[in-house]
Parts: C-alpha cells; sequence; structure tokens
C-alpha cells in the first residue's frame, strides 16, 4: 500500500515541476538579473499552472499505469444481457451480439427478459433477473 501511495507522490511531484520551475524563475532568478515581475503578474501565471494541475490531476493519480484494464470474464460482471433461450435454470442469452451459455442464479428468466450478469463459471455467465 505504501508504493502505491509514494508513487503516487512521485506523480504530483512530477505533475507540480513546471510551477516550481516557473516560480522560481519569476520570483528568484527574474528578480535576481534585474526584471521585475509585478506580484499579480506572477500570482495570475502560478494560479494558471495550479488550475491546470487541478484538472489534470485526478486522471495522472488515479489512472495511467496503475489502472487495470477490465477484460476477461471481471469486465462481463454487471453488464446486462438479452434472453434468447429461457433460463430454467439454464439457456443462452445474448451479449454484444454474442450467444453464451448462462444460469439462472434465482429462479427462470424467460425469452425477451433482460438480465444481469453476476459471474462467470467457466465459458457459462451466471446471471440474475
Amino acid at each position: 500500500m505504501g508504493h502505491i501511495k509514494a508513487r503516487n507522490l512521485l506523480k504530483l511531484l512530477a505533475l507540480m515541476a513546471d510551477e516550481i520551475i516557473v516560480g522560481i524563475f519569476i520570483f528568484l532568478i527574474l528578480p535576481g538579473i534585474g526584471v521585475e515581475i509585478p506580484l499579480w503578474a506572477g500570482l495570475l501565471v502560478m494560479s494558471l499552472l495550479l488550475a491546470k494541475d487541478l484538472v489534470i490531476a485526478p486522471f495522472i493519480l488515479g489512472g495511467g499505469a496503475d489502472k487495470r484494464p477490465r477484460a476477461g470474464p471481471e469486465g462481463l460482471i454487471g453488464r446486462t444481457a438479452l434472453v434468447v433461450e429461457d433460463l430454467s435454470p439454464e439457456g443462452v442469452v445474448k451479449l454484444d451480439g454474442e450467444l453464451w451459455r448462462a444460469k439462472c442464479l434465482h429462479g427462470t428468466a424467460g425469452r425477451g427478459e433482460k438480465v444481469r450478469i453476476v459471474g462467470v463459471e467457466g465459458t457459462k455467465l451466471i446471471v440474475e433477473r
């Protein structure tokens, strides 16, 4: 768990690198060589950079390489399928144009009904009404 937080801290520092560099340039380097930038202008530039980071940060910190793609059986759970052959309790459902063997977890489901996928056993979907 600490490894993930450390990685996010490094991502956040990398995201803030432009503010750090621009801040040093505007408030330390330019005045040191005789170029005075009004305080309001420096703060405006810093505010715009921070606003940009607030927009971008959720995408960088919440996703990227840490996020696992929802592929395979776990990617089907929660989706809705259409019953094409009565589930009593087993039958056939259609999902994204493909036919799947399915088992109705509680009772039965008739042709034309929509069911929610709650699990996968091998190549069989486990569904509920």
